[in-house]
């Protein structure tokens, strides 16, 4: 028997609805899903629409790009200042450093940024060299030849270097102090040593508990109470001090939220076969932990890059502090000069800023450690 409503050939392959398909079905299906996020979507783009354009229009298209000064940034609808800029971006990167000089953060520079390339790529020989180079020596290195003094170089005092030659120790010191200091603490917090876990948490809860303002104060003007007499650290070595233990306490809380969400089978199962308690930490756990909070690390290495301009509370020129001394130089003095070196200063943060958070997502997928949400 042959049933008539029975198909005996494949059905044609229509195409789909016009409603769900095409450019304008992903965008509704992504942005405007219902009609309240259409109307926030519509509201949102609107406005950033318009504060991209005021600010391409003042930074480009109203823009000073050549001046010999002053008067023409002064003009009636003149947008920003960069011959500014152009002026005083060597004072930016090395501050007051002499000129004949600057050779000397040159080599700096150039060094901090290939060992940093060997450290940061992953498939580079000899890493193990290279991160002892950087952590040990190039610190020393960096200190010898910059300050001067030593094999016939001019002596350089601190206080006359400055700008992004600062910003840049000061970070980059907090952040690799950070991280040691910071594990050791997170473990003396877990400790079940009574006085060694008062001691670490004392000194996590106190630092924490003030801002990073007061401890470069008590950096300044504390410290040097306990040195001997004649002894003059110098300001910018107590600030780096005060950074250092600032960074580390907040990166030991970090770390400690690793350390507990580590299930307790890996520290039973690591004693079952005999693991020291140094040795399951560096081989079982600590890998682990670390892995986890890569994303809180970061965010403290962006906050701590971004904190140190308040070292210019002590009288230290930074590159914030540099930037907001040349709006002092009477030759450049308009009403954009201002507007112009925020804007350039905080393209300067957010470079640098990005590029950690890129690197940061970058090695989460290569570990590929399975917290990604």
């Amino acid at each position: 028997m042959t049933l008539a409503y029975v198909r005996t050939t494949e059905a044609p392959q229509l195409p789909a609805p016009a409603s769900t398909a095409g450019l304008w079905a992903r965008l509704r299906d992504r942005f405007a899903p219902t009609p309240l996020s259409g109307v926030a979507a519509a509201v949102i783009a609107i406005f950033l629409a318009w504060a991209v354009w005021t600010i391409f229009d003042w930074a480009v298209l109203r823009a000073v790009w050549s001046a010999p000064d002053r008067e023409a940034c002064n003009a009636v609808g003149a947008g920003a200042c960069w011959p500014f800029v152009g002026s005083k971006w060597l004072q930016w990167i090395y501050g007051f450093y002499p000129i004949e000089q600057r050779w000397r953060p040159n080599i700096v520079f150039l060094l901090g940024a290939l060992s940093l390339a060997g450290l940061l790529i992953p498939k580079i020989p000899y890493k193990g060299w290279n991160a002892l180079f950087f952590f040990i020596a190039y610190p020393i290195f960096t200190y010898v030849l910059l300050l001067g003094g030593f094999f016939g170089l001019e002596q350089v005092d601190t206080e006359q270097w400055g700008g992004l030659l600062i910003t840049l120790i000061a970070s980059i010191t907090g952040i690799v102090a950070s991280v040691p200091l910071g594990i050791l603490l997170a473990l003396g917090r877990k400790s079940e040593m009574p006085v060694v876990r008062l001691l670490c948490t004392g000194f996590i809860e106190i630092v924490r508990g003030v801002p990073l303002v007061l401890v470069l104060f008590m950096a300044a003007n504390m410290f040097p109470l306990f040195m001997p007499p004649g002894v003059n650290p110098g300001k910018l070595l107590l600030a780096l001090i005060g950074i250092g233990l600032f960074s580390a306490a907040y990166m030991a809380e970090v770390i400690r939220g690793g350390l507990q969400a580590i299930p307790k089978g890996q520290y039973e199962a690591s004693m079952a076969v005999g693991l020291s308690y140094w040795r399951m930490m560096l081989l079982v756990v600590m890998p682990q932990a670390l892995k986890i909070v890569i994303p809180g690390i970061v965010n403290n290495f962006i906050s701590l890059f971004k904190d140190t301009s308040l070292v210019s509370v002590i009288g230290i020129f930074d590159l914030f502090n540099i930037v907001q001394s040349g709006f002092n130089d009477a030759t450049w003095a308009s009403a954009q000069t201002g507007n112009t070196g925020y804007f350039a200063l905080a393209l300067i943060y957010w470079a640098f800023c990005f590029a950690m958070s890129r690197y940061s997502q970058y090695i989460e997928r290569r570990l590929n450690t399975g917290h990604k949400r």
